[in-house]
């Protein structure tokens, strides 16, 4: 993707990582929205970047109609959506599960992402641009420790591939750092450092975001973990359904979702 004159729409961009990716992106001449509920610190990104900022709760579905609008109103369209808003959860099923602390978790890292697909895919596809949701490792692999968090990064993965074969003209795709050094992870800094886990930098995460932007794969979700290379995580396809006799299913090399029923 050429990027000089583009238009980028980022959730979450007041800190961490969106804000990290709207100033790489500004910088090859990207022209950003910067979205996020903190206010201050937004506009001081925007400002920052030469970009637009919009107030975004991305629990609100008129918040993310809101703030494409904005980038096109300001820019004249829409080429990337980064649904990168996202918090940690901190509770289990046990003795400590809080209901609002799952449902506000959900809210954000789920609901914000199905909202902003929704809310960009007109101007995306009209464009020929992409989608690009943060997801996590924890969508890939289990998640002791928060595993609320780990059904919603999960969720997001598999919705970010599914949407890819629903929408063909639109390029879709997730980002699955691990432990990244942004706030997300303040209560559990301490853990990680006194079992040597390492802690990705941010320009890390921002390196392999830039290689799904700069790419062309449509449906994958792109690890980022500490000492290798990044690429898209590669999914084992699940046993396909057969006939009574043990024979392929015909469907299964003539119907558009053969993906769905192809076999290892």
């Amino acid at each position: 993707m050429a990027l000089t004159g583009k238009v980028a729409l980022i959730t979450g961009g007041s800190n961490g990582i969106g804000a990290a990716s709207a100033r790489r992106l500004a910088s090859l001449d990207v022209r950003v929205v910067v979205a996020d509920v903190d206010v201050d610190q937004g506009k001081l990104v925007a400002d920052e970047i030469g970009g637009v900022f919009v107030r975004c709760d991305v629990t609100q579905p008129s918040d993310s109609a809101d703030a494409v609008a904005a980038a096109v109103s300001s820019f004249g369209g829409l080429d990337i959506a980064f649904l990168n808003a996202g918090i940690g959860t901190g509770c289990s099923l046990g003795d400590d599960f809080d209901v609002d602390v799952y449902r506000r978790a959900m809210a954000i890292n789920l609901d914000g992402v199905v909202y902003g697909v929704h809310a960009a895919l007109p101007s995306v596809r009209a464009s020929g641009g992409q989608i690009i949701a943060t997801a996590s490792m924890a969508g890939l692999m289990p998640m002791p420790g928060d595993p609320v968090y780990g059904a919603n990064k999960a969720a997001v993965v598999g919705l970010v591939r599914s949407l890819a074969g629903a929408y063909p003209d639109v390029r879709v795709n997730a980002l699955c750092p691990a432990f990244a050094d942004t706030n997300i992870i303040t209560p559990l800094r301490s853990t990680l450092e006194d079992i040597g886990m390492p802690i990705l930098p941010v320009s890390a995460v921002v390196d392999t975001f830039m290689s799904i932007v700069e790419g062309s794969g449509t449906g994958e979700a792109w690890f980022v973990q500490s000492g290798r290379p990044s690429e898209p995580f590669g999914f084992r396809n699940p046993p396909g359904p057969r006939n009574a006799d043990g024979s392929r299913l015909e469907a299964a090399r003539k119907d558009p979702v053969s993906l769905a029923l192809k076999e290892n």
